[in-house]
């Protein structure tokens, strides 16, 4: 099955393909030091932590409290998580499925 990007192009791929490259998390910490900033880094944790909380069904308020993120960041990733590309289902499934292996 293939995915009809909206972001789609030859150097998107090229980093895509470089991500999947990292073996480690050792690995991911050198490239994305290097590639982008401190805040850019917590900025991408941030809104993975936020997607996490909105499908533990935690109120903007609690989400924002433990967070720290803006309700206007709150509600588009809540868009992402409902009408996007099910990026964010895709990861925090797998996620969800190798905490509960590891345990």
């Amino acid at each position: 099955m293939s995915y009809d990007s909206k972001i789609k192009d030859s150097h998107i791929d090229e980093l895509f393909e470089a991500i999947l490259e990292l073996k480690n998390l050792e690995e991911c910490y050198r490239f994305f030091e290097d590639i982008c900033t401190i805040k850019e880094i917590k900025s991408l944790a941030q809104r993975l932590q936020v997607a996490k909380l909105l499908r533990e069904n935690k109120t903007y308020i609690e989400i924002e409290n433990e967070t720290g993120a803006s309700t206007a960041t709150i509600s588009r990733i809540n868009r992402a998580l409902n009408y996007g590309a099910e990026g964010y289902k895709l990861i925090l499934d797998r996620l969800e499925k190798k905490r509960c292996e590891e345990k």
